[in-house]
């Protein structure tokens, strides 16, 4: 299953959920209504048959309208995406510039799984108070999620199982399950409400005294009832589609780290250490779908997880639970220390831990700029948010090539900004002279010195580390307040559009800084999965087509070729003229925001046309790989670093 098809499978689970939790308020709003019938005595004795009639329907409306309100309500209160989520559970923000030995192993994993699944790099948070081996990853989008783990995970797993629960997390990020997640839990609050609302009444109607008193307490005692009766269900669905989740995402963390030992060994402790995965938080119940191991203890027809066993033996079928029990004995008398482990294994890469990274000769991980790949479609689409193991090997090479001048102003408050806009800069020239002048104009000359002066740093960087620079500086850029981003946003505006002649990978990258810092701001309506049929955006992606055949040959007479095979790729049939348009970023402007809306299959198709487009001579090179991946950024498709195994020069 690749990326596409468990997006469109995350689609079904959501159309699933709104069915199945439809039909439990239904069930929820006919169950107060008869209460209020019992109560009452039909809610029309003595009185005509439509008095009753209106009662039950003014009683539908109240029910529906509460359950509603209050839904939108808690899920209003996590607008703010994967953040908000972390800080309700008392987590800490792990600072981007953080010395501590194990916080900065942790940031360092964080930051390689997400180089090396091209999407940006989230916010990482602890929960400081949590001794048990948990994480988390919440948000509405890959730009605003935010991965949690305990001091517990911290402490007790070495890297390679550290490694494996965060690309567990990952495949959520990925998979489009955090949206389904936050939805949960405002669908279950609305259910949940009524219950709240009965209880408030039993406690104020025991000081009063009525005529309906009696009516008043079978009212309050039947809502209490139905709302818990409820949520009970909602449990019931919610424990199902998490279940079913919970084993993709483990597959899925060991197809990204094409190893078994960490997330089993994860498992392992989870399921041997007394203090397991369970946590003290009173609102773990809540977001208990979320975690990576059961955060409370349930019923097995409660549990949100599967089995810990089943689990361990899906990824070893070899494993007994007489090894688990031994591991239990052992880990009782020498409790696991991760950093301990990560010694004797010699897991901590070199720079980890604080000490000083090597010097950026470690480019020698990285392809040659000169160099090119043979591609294909199958292959491109099959990597799509499904990082390899070589995958893993670049984006630790590409970690350790960042210059550390670059690498502190990605985490530096100050800096991360001017950074940005110099990794913008067009080569010196008209083109640059027209962007300092637009900077200039519309801030402060501060930071367009501060600008240019990284640009200049900027101009021997390695094109493959481009976006992963960007993709570090993220986390830092989108806690700036949001006036500052808003500037940004005109500035990233301004300085792609400074003249029409700038390089279009600058063109692409502006843009999806610009996308990134929207979703930042407004996570929860800044994107979702499309539902547009390829079919029906035909003329977009005939110009996207045309775009990438052009910028993926020198030959002006092999584009026209490139284009036609591209199109043959995506729509059979159909016969179009090749047309570069005349303002190509003001073409890209209005095609990518519709192409962004496409449904999941149809994406994979038009990704197999533009990987035909660009490598259509046979060879793609490194600034032509980049230029694709900035592309697929932009529709929201991560492609991981390296586009295929063998290069040559």
């Amino acid at each position: 299953m690749n990326f596409f098809e468990r997006q469109a499978g995350a689609r079904r689970q959501s159309r699933r959920l709104v069915v199945l939790f439809a039909i439990a308020v239904l069930a929820t709003v006919a169950a107060v209504d008869l209460v209020l019938m019992l109560a009452f005595g039909g809610l029309g004795r003595g009185a005509s048959g439509g008095s009753t009639l209106g009662a039950l329907f003014a009683s539908t409306l109240v029910t529906l309208a509460v359950i509603g309100c209050a839904s939108l309500y808690r899920t209003a209160s996590l607008r703010t995406g994967g953040s908000a989520v972390a800080n309700q559970l008392g987590a800490v923000l792990v600072p981007e510039d953080t010395t501590d030995f194990n916080l900065r192993r942790l940031r360092n994993v964080v930051e390689e799984i997400a180089i090396a699944s091209g999407v940006p790099v989230p916010q990482v948070y602890v929960l400081e108070q949590e001794q048990a081996i948990n994480a988390f990853a919440a948000g509405y989008a890959p730009a605003d999620a935010a991965i949690t783990v305990t001091r517990g995970a911290l402490d007790k797993l070495n890297r390679d199982e550290l490694q494996g629960v965060i690309a567990h997390e990952f495949s959520h990020v990925l998979n489009g399950d955090m949206r389904l997640n936050i939805r949960l839990v405002g669908l279950l609050f609305g259910i949940l409400v009524l219950a709240i609302i009965g209880r408030k009444i039993l406690e104020n109607a025991r000081f009063s005294r009525g005529r309906n008193n009696g009516a008043l307490f079978g009212v309050a005692f039947g809502l209490v009832v139905v709302g818990y009766v409820g949520l009970f269900f909602g449990r019931l669905i919610k424990a199902g589609l998490s279940r079913t989740r919970e084993h993709l995402a483990d597959a899925s963390a060991v197809q990204f780290t094409r190893q078994t030992r960490g997330i089993s060994g994860a498992l392992k402790k989870l399921a041997g250490l007394p203090e397991g995965s369970r946590l003290a938080t009173a609102d773990a119940e809540e977001y208990s779908h979320m975690f990576f191991g059961e955060g409370l203890k349930l019923s097995r027809m409660m549990a949100t997880h599967p089995p810990l066993l089943e689990r361990i033996q899906l990824l070893e079928p070899a494993f007994k639970p007489d090894a688990l029990t031994e591991l239990s004995a052992r880990w009782s008398m020498h409790p696991p220390v991760g950093l301990d482990e990560d010694a004797a294994l010699g897991l901590a890469p070199a720079g980890e831990a604080g000490t000083q990274r090597p010097p950026a000769s470690a480019t020698a991980g990285l392809p040659a700029e000169r160099s090119s790949v043979a591609i294909t479609p199958p292959s491109v689409v099959a990597q799509v948010a499904t990082p390899r193991a070589d995958d893993y090997r670049q984006a630790g090479a590409i970690h350790q090539a960042i210059p550390d001048v670059l690498q502190r102003a990605a985490r530096h408050q100050s800096d991360v900004v001017p950074m940005l806009l110099g990794l913008l800069h067009a080569p010196p020239g008209q083109v640059r002279d027209a962007q300092q002048y637009e900077l200039r104009a519309r801030t402060d000359h501060v930071v367009a010195e501060q600008a240019l002066d990284y640009a200049d740093r900027l101009a021997d960087l390695h094109p493959a580390l481009r976006l992963p620079l960007a993709s570090l500086a993220f986390p830092t850029l989108r806690r700036r307040p949001r006036p500052e981003l808003n500037q940004f946003m005109d500035l990233v505006f301004a300085m792609v559009h400074a003249d029409g002649e700038i390089d279009l990978f600058e063109y692409c990258l502006g843009r999806l800084l610009r996308a990134q810092v929207t979703e930042a701001l407004d996570p929860v309506s800044a994107w979702v999965p499309g539902r547009l049929r390829l079919h029906d955006a035909t003329a977009p992606a005939v110009t996207l087509l045309t775009v990438l055949a052009q910028a993926g040959h020198d030959n002006p007479a092999d584009a026209p070729r490139a284009f036609v095979a591209g199109l043959d790729r995506v729509f059979p049939r159909l016969s179009a003229s090749y047309t570069p348009p005349n303002d190509m970023l003001g073409a890209l402007d209005a095609v990518l925001p519709v192409l962004d809306g496409l449904e999941p299959m149809g994406k994979e198709l038009l990704i197999e046309g533009l990987v035909v487009a660009v490598s259509h001579d046979g060879r793609v090179s490194v600034a032509e790989s980049e230029l694709l991946r900035t592309v697929c950024a932009a529709l929201h498709v991560p492609l991981p670093p390296m586009l295929a195994e063998s290069a040559t020069a």
